[in-house]
């Protein structure tokens, strides 16, 4: 488990250039993600070579956890977790995630301004929860070789420094408001990624970690409740917030996956649902607008009372109006009324369900914009962690709200929504 004492340590990055040193190295490596996250896997899955799943114990359950990890192992030298935020912060976090797992902590520590204090951080994380397992510790962006050997002489008794990493433009990926750039924006991410295998390389980082073993049943297959099913995807630069175990369940349960591009492609394509993901449409707004035949097919499948699903980005889409944040406006599909607007700071984070009659769907919210709407919710969303509830917004076929799903956690709900059927929430979900 890579974690560190906070975010903004360096984390994903040492996380991604770990697993390209390991991959470079003629190695299989297999890279998780603890907790709801889209662009961190982005970037992981450019440098492992693998698909990135999430694990996280309340949204994608115990048990998948460890069926995820388990089959991983059967063909993976190296498998990574990427922690969230600090490592014992949220509930469940991704302290609690390692030891349910039974893998060890490697906190990477920045360790800029930093001297004999950075023996006392990594015996607080070490000793903080006498379960979890820390033997070793990363030193990130050090100013010399004797800073981190000033760094390794403060280290108590049983924890070692595994690697002192030094500041180097190698180890920087550009981000926005919503986390990292999306991967397929950086143009030399693999070459950027092999200069910071490098670095960690010279700075001893090239190990393995010790061996663990790990034993799980593999899931009963879901029901085919979507055979035949043609459901239209959008994915560009604008829509892009996609699971992938999201993807898997859709075909498990025996849909046909179409992706098409909002920003390039003409027209939509032949299908019976369609799905708009999260994404960055306020970073595309004009383009988006001025395609017109794509808007115009979009709305002909809403008028068909054809399924869609509209999550965050994909419900700003669906508004009248889309201001970004240089308070342009943009007209987009007006299926709902009103309008999605840029804040100046983020409006809402945190785990997030839905509680319906045929299970809850588990997932979360994260946006900086804000809806004005007369439509009425159908529902809210129940809060686990973070701000309120979500509304989520059903109409004719279509189902909009902030509130990413992770689908596995409700196969059955999800069928319903993708078959244009009604959701029964709970009383408890009820706006």
């Amino acid at each position: 488990m890579i974690t560190a004492p906070g975010s903004g340590q360096g984390k994903s990055m040492v996380t991604a250039a770990l697993a390209r040193l390991h991959r470079n190295a003629g190695r299989r490596v297999r890279v998780f993600k603890h907790g709801p996250d889209y662009l961190d896997p982005m970037v992981l899955e450019v440098a492992s070579g693998q698909p990135v799943y999430q694990l996280h114990p309340w949204m994608t359950g115990e048990d998948e956890c460890r069926w995820r990890l388990a089959e991983a192992a059967q063909e993976a030298d190296l498998i990574l977790v990427e922690g969230s935020m600090g490592l014992f912060d949220g509930d469940p976090s991704s302290a609690d995630l390692a030891k349910l797992m039974g893998i060890p902590a490697l906190p990477v520590i920045d360790a800029r301004g930093m001297a004999q204090t950075f023996g006392a951080v990594a015996l607080g994380l070490a000793r903080f929860d006498p379960e979890l397992p820390v033997h070793q510790v990363i030193a990130n962006r050090i100013g010399s070789p004797r800073h981190g050997d000033m760094l390794r002489a403060s280290l108590p008794e049983g924890i070692e420094l595994l690697g002192a990493i030094p500041r180097n433009e190698a180890m920087n990926i550009p981000d926005r408001h919503l986390g990292l750039v999306q991967a397929a924006e950086v143009n030399d991410l693999d070459a950027r990624l092999d200069a910071a295998a490098e670095v960690l390389q010279q700075a001893g980082l090239g190990q393995l970690p010790r061996p663990v073993h790990f034993e799980c049943q593999a899931p009963e297959p879901p029901p085919g409740l979507l055979e035949g099913t043609r459901i239209a995807i959008a994915r560009d630069a604008a829509f892009a917030f996609l699971y992938c175990a999201n993807l898997d369940l859709l075909e498990a349960m025996g849909a046909e996956l179409m992706f098409f591009s909002p920003l390039a492609d003409s027209h939509l394509p032949e299908a019976d649902a369609l799905w708009l993901p999260g994404g960055y449409p306020e970073l595309h707004g004009a383009r988006l607008a001025a395609n017109t035949t794509m808007l115009a097919d979009i709305r002909a499948h809403h008028a068909a009372s054809k399924p869609i699903l509209a999550e965050c980005g994909g419900l700003m889409a669906c508004c009248e109006q889309l201001i970004d944040k240089n308070g342009d406006s943009h007209r987009l599909l007006g299926l709902m009324p009103g309008q999605a607007q840029m804040a100046d700071r983020l409006q809402a984070l945190g785990l997030q369900g839905l509680a319906t009659a045929h299970g809850e769907l588990r997932g979360h919210t994260y946006h900086h914009s804000r809806l004005s709407t007369d439509w009425q919710p159908l529902a809210r969303t129940r809060k686990v962690a973070g701000t309120e509830g979500e509304p989520v917004f059903s109409h004719n076929g279509l189902v909009a709200s902030y509130f990413h799903g992770y689908f596995p956690s409700a196969p059955a709900v999800v069928a319903q929504i993708f078959r244009g059927e009604p959701i029964q929430v709970k009383e408890s979900n009820h706006a």
